[in-house]
């Protein structure tokens, strides 16, 4: 993924919010990147903005080398559908769905067949240490579960990166030390990349780089050890 001169302005009453500010940032595949800052700083416009859920006011992101915005609606929706992945802070799992339905929706909208759909989605679960809970409601889950849940679909057709905002933040320290356990297994694997959103040190030192925000700004790019 490759985000160029990435603008994003919102009209606030008379004055104009600048909430991402002329962004240049490379994501290679397989790295696993937390975006931290202060409240405000553009953390979360910067992750819609590059996963399609906002257009920018101006600049280009590519994904795979295809482009997400100078293409329409329906094209961009389909790259969403095929290359990303995505989970947040409060699951997003439709209710009157059992987990295994759940999972298997992003299959469905791609057109696979309802069996294939199922089997993989019952997979995934497996993936994620939720075979037996397959037939379970999001209500008879625990928080844990069903972020568990989202993970599995999150992951399910296999997309080149997840896009994630606070993917622990509704979960207690042991449960988020689980799931994050979970998605860096999910990274070393399978090759996924990841995108993390996170007020969470703990999360983003478990992660190969952090871009830190301020202001609608990267600030600084951390690698391991070494600074940009």
């Amino acid at each position: 993924m490759e985000a160029t001169e990435l603008w994003k302005l919102y009209a606030s009453g008379e004055s104009t919010v600048q909430a991402v500010r002329g962004v240049d940032v490379t994501i290679s595949e397989g790295e696993m990147i937390a975006i931290m800052g202060p409240s405000g700083c553009g953390k979360t416009t910067l992750l819609n903005v590059l996963s399609g859920i906002d257009e920018p006011t101006s600049g280009t992101v590519m994904i795979d080398k295809k482009s997400l915005f100078a293409v329409s609606d329906d094209e961009r929706s389909r790259i969403r559908a095929e290359y990303l992945g995505f989970i947040f802070q409060d699951f997003n799992l439709l209710p009157v769905l059992s987990a295994v339905e759940n999972v298997e929706l992003p299959l469905l909208l791609l057109g696979k067949s309802a069996t294939e759909s199922r089997n993989t989605a019952l997979e995934a679960l497996k993936a994620v240490g939720l075979g037996d809970r397959s037939e379970h409601r999001p209500s008879e889950l625990s928080g844990g579960q069903q972020q568990r849940v989202a993970i599995a679909r999150a992951i399910v057709h296999s997309p080149s990166v997840i896009l994630c905002d606070e993917p622990t933040g509704n979960l207690d320290s042991a449960t988020s030390a689980s799931v994050m356990s979970l998605l860096k297994s999910i990274n070393e694997k399978m090759g996924t990349t990841f995108l993390l959103v996170t007020h969470d040190s703990d999360v983003a030192k478990q992660c190969s780089r952090v871009l830190r925000m301020d202001d609608g700004l990267i600030v600084k790019d951390e690698r391991g050890s070494e600074e940009e």
